[in-house]
């Protein structure tokens, strides 16, 4: 058991130290970055549905599924993301590699269970330059990157065996770093501006889920979710210089760092509410849910741009899967679950009249480990978000994700020595 407690608190400390840089959207550059987590690896597979729970997976979207724990199930994943940024003039790439998660969940009794682990909120990662000296003379360089991750406890209890509650306690905290330079023609030097937010909070989720058969080969599953909005405290420091000009578009120090006073802010993390519900059995399932965010009452952390506003976000997740023989003794692969999804979402983010939109296409497989409940899990996210009108950017992104899933008895008294 030491040896165990001593993994799971090695990985926590490990994923922390991966999600400071999570990203390369230029999206990322407003408010606290954008929205990273979607869900575990084999949710995001079936598009992030938070409908489907069962015995062996930790759905973290829904805090009622904590109730079906039958065994210790332990989840991690990782993702990497290869990016394409394109804005009409000029395409660039990118790619990231990052630890996405930690989960834990085990029963305390037939009617609860308690779940615990570390997620990302939001994450924060550009780089881009605005050109302008043939216009009116100047250069802008940005740059930012870190985000909002949050360590949670739950549990979930069984009301009646087909209604379930469930709850989460969540503590946000996180660093955002970011850098602006600007050149004038003909001055010698510019001048770099240097943001550092530090921040932290504490949010709430809480959820239901109602299971029945409406006959011997079929099931029916509806969920209800809702987090109300939640406040992050910022401590900010501020450290402006003069800079000069690299051929590599960058700047190298021409003077020390000067501290501007600045004062502590207090952010918006917006209110969820989502609904869903499925159809299926162990062989098969096919759901959808509808997510409503009130990103309205987003804010940027400092400045206040003319041409950035907020409105309430929506989402739409529909997916499933299906196992051709999930008790198959001979067949490896009538065991392997087949998953895919898709999602569409209006981000809440509207820049020069234009709502930024998201969407993507999933498709995954669980590959399972000889002998046990475990899976290796392998998923593929192919997704667009921004436009190229107006003066924004396209970003097209491909994402890899791996996740292992292990299910073990940690908690359970042995009969025999």
């Amino acid at each position: 058991m030491i040896k165990k407690i001593t993994l799971i608190v090695a990985l926590l400390l490990v994923s922390y130290s991966f999600a400071q840089e999570n990203t390369s959207s230029p999206y990322s550059f407003y408010g606290i970055g954008t929205s990273k987590f979607k869900g575990t690896n084999d949710i995001i597979s079936m598009g992030g549905i938070s409908v489907y729970s069962d015995s062996t997976h930790v759905n973290v979207l829904n805090p009622a599924s904590y109730s079906n724990q039958l065994v210790t199930t332990f989840q991690l994943g990782l993702t990497s993301s290869f990016y394409k940024l394109n804005s009409g003039l000029q395409t660039e790439k990118a790619q990231k590699t990052t630890f996405d998660y930690f989960v834990l969940g085990f029963p305390i009794s037939k009617k609860a269970g308690v779940s615990l682990g570390l997620l990302p909120q939001s994450a924060v990662g550009y780089r881009f330059v605005n050109d302008r000296r043939l216009v009116d003379n100047t250069l802008r360089v940005y740059q930012g990157e870190g985000g909002v991750n949050k360590v949670y406890l739950g549990t979930g209890y069984k009301i009646t065996p087909k209604l379930s509650f469930g709850f989460d306690v969540q503590y946000l905290f996180g660093s955002i770093n970011t850098e602006a330079q600007l050149y004038e023609t003909g001055v010698q030097f510019g001048s770099r501006e240097i943001n550092q937010s530090s921040m932290s909070g504490i949010a709430f989720n809480s959820g239901l889920s109602y299971q029945t058969k409406l006959n011997s080969k079929l099931n029916f599953m509806s969920s209800l979710t809702y987090s109300p909005e939640a406040k992050l405290t910022s401590s900010n420091a501020r450290f402006v210089s003069l800079v000069t000009l690299l051929s590599t578009g960058g700047g190298t120090p021409a003077s020390s760092d000067i501290e501007v006073a600045m004062q502590d802010t207090k952010l918006n993390v917006p209110s969820k509410l989502a609904f869903g519900a499925g159809l299926g059995n162990r062989k098969w399932f096919l759901g959808g849910d509808v997510t409503f965010s009130g990103t309205g009452n987003q804010v940027n952390r400092f400045d206040n741009f003319s041409n950035v506003s907020y409105e309430n976000a929506t989402k739409v997740s529909f997916g499933g899967f299906y196992i051709p023989k999930f008790d198959s003794y001979n067949s490896f692969f009538e065991r392997v679950v087949y998953r895919a999804g898709f999602r569409f979402e209006n981000t809440g983010l509207v820049i020069n009249n234009t709502a930024i939109k998201d969407k993507a296409l999933n498709l995954g497989f669980g590959l399972p480990i000889a002998g046990t409940f475990s899976s290796l899990n392998l998923g593929f996210e192919y997704g667009q978000r921004g436009t190229v009108l107006r003066g924004l950017v396209r970003e097209e992104y491909f994402s890899v994700n791996l996740g292992l899933i292990f299910n073990d008895r940690w908690f359970r008294k042995t009969l025999y020595n």
